[in-house]
C-alpha cells in the first residue's frame, strides 16, 4: 500500500501515479487541485466522450475540451466550459445562414473542433488527436478518451429519444427523464490507454461526476469494471451529490430517470464492487453509517469547490486517507 502523508500547502508533491475517471466540469474542478498535489505527467484521465456530438459538420467532444481547457488554465471559470474571453463570431454568422445555434460554440472553442476533425477525417484516432490538442495547449496530464469508438448517450423523455446534448442545453433539461441509452456501448471497447492507466495506477480516483451520463458510460465500456476490480491500486470516490441535490447538472433527474434515489448512498451503491473509499460531503455525514454497510470506508468532508484553496484541500485529503 502506498503510504502518504500530507501536512502542508507547501509540500513537495507526491510522487504517485493516478488515474482518474472523469466527466466534465465537476472533474476539471477537482483536477485543478489534483495537480497541485501530484505532479502532472503522473496523471492519467480517462474522459467520458459519451455525449460528443457532431455539430456543423465538427466532432465537439465536450467534456474533453472541459477538461483540457481547465487544465491548460483558460477555461471560462465563470461559466465551467469553454474558452475564457472568447468571441463568437462565427457562431452568429452561422445563425444568419439560417443554422440552429443552441449549443454556444466560441470562436477559438469552434476552432478546437475544427482541428479535431481534420486530423480524424487524415485517419488518426480520437486518443492521437486528443493527445495532439492538449500538448499544443501546455497540457502535461494524459487525457485519455474512454474509447476511440463512438458512443452516444441519447435521452428517453415523453417527447422522444435525444441526443444527450439536446437534452441538456437546447432543452435546458426541463423534462422528465425515462430512460437513458448508451447507443453503441456494445461494438466499443476502452482504449488500451485507458486500462493500462488503471492498471498501473497507485491510486484511482471516480471524481465528482455525473454517476449517469459521465461516469457510466465508462463504467459499461467492456473490461472496464473488471479491470477496476483487478487493480492493485486504492480507488476513491468523491459523491457528486450533497443532500440529495447535484452540486451542478441534472443528476438528480437522470437518477431518478434510472430509478435510483438521489443521494450519496446511491452513488456508492453504483461503485460500491470497486471502491475502497467513498467520501461525502460533512452534510451527509448522517448516511456514513448506511454507505459503510456496502463495505466502503467513508469520509466526511467538505467536497463543495468553491476556490483553488478548495479544491487543493479535497485533493490532498482524499490522498490522505489511502493511507489508512
Amino acid at each position: 500500500m502506498v503510504q502518504v502523508q500530507l501536512s502542508s500547502e507547501t509540500e513537495a508533491k507526491l510522487n504517485l501515479n493516478v488515474a482518474c475517471l472523469a466527466g466534465g466540469v465537476g472533474a476539471a474542478r477537482f483536477l485543478q487541485g489534483l495537480v497541485r498535489v501530484v505532479p502532472e505527467e503522473n496523471i492519467s484521465v480517462i474522459v467520458n466522450t459519451s455525449d460528443d456530438i457532431d455539430l456543423y459538420g465538427l466532432h465537439v467532444s465536450p467534456d474533453v475540451d472541459i477538461v483540457t481547457y481547465t487544465l491548460a488554465g483558460i477555461v471560462d471559470e465563470e461559466k465551467g466550459w469553454g474558452i475564457r474571453g472568447d468571441s463568437f463570431h462565427c457562431l452568429e454568422a452561422l445563425r444568419s445562414y439560417g443554422y440552429e445555434t443552441w449549443f454556444n460554440l466560441g470562436d477559438r472553442d469552434l476552432a478546437t473542433s475544427v482541428h479535431r476533425t481534420y486530423l480524424l477525417s487524415r485517419g488518426l484516432s480520437l486518443l492521437e488527436v486528443t493527445g495532439r490538442i492538449a500538448a499544443s495547449l501546455g497540457v502535461k496530464v494524459k487525457i485519455i478518451p474512454m474509447s476511440n469508438n463512438r458512443v452516444q448517450t441519447k435521452i428517453l423523455t415523453r417527447r422522444g429519444l435525444k441526443h444527450f446534448q439536446e437534452y441538456l442545453v437546447r432543452d435546458e433539461a426541463k423534462e422528465d427523464v425515462e430512460k437513458v441509452v448508451f447507443e453503441g456501448i456494445e461494438k466499443a471497447k476502452p482504449t488500451r490507454e485507458a486500462l493500462s492507466a488503471i492498471l498501473n495506477a497507485d491510486v484511482v480516483f471516480i471524481c465528482p461526476s455525473n454517476p449517469v451520463v459521465s461516469i457510466g458510460p465508462i463504467l459499461s465500456l467492456e473490461g472496464v469494471r473488471d479491470t477496476l476490480r483487478k487493480t492493485a491500486a486504492k480507488i476513491v470516490a468523491v459523491s457528486p451529490i450533497v443532500r440529495g441535490k447535484p452540486i451542478k447538472g441534472p443528476a438528480d433527474k437522470l437518477m431518478a430517470g434510472v430509478g435510483l434515489e438521489v443521494s450519496a448512498y446511491s452513488v456508492a451503491s453504483l461503485y460500491s464492487d470497486f471502491v475502497d473509499v467513498f467520501i461525502i460531503d460533512g452534510l451527509d455525514s448522517g448516511l456514513k453509517s448506511l454507505i459503510e454497510k456496502l463495505g466502503l470506508r467513508v469520509i466526511a468532508t467538505d467536497t463543495i469547490m468553491r476556490n483553488l484553496e478548495d479544491k487543493v484541500k479535497l485533493a490532498r485529503t482524499a490522498l490522505n486517507f489511502v493511507s489508512g
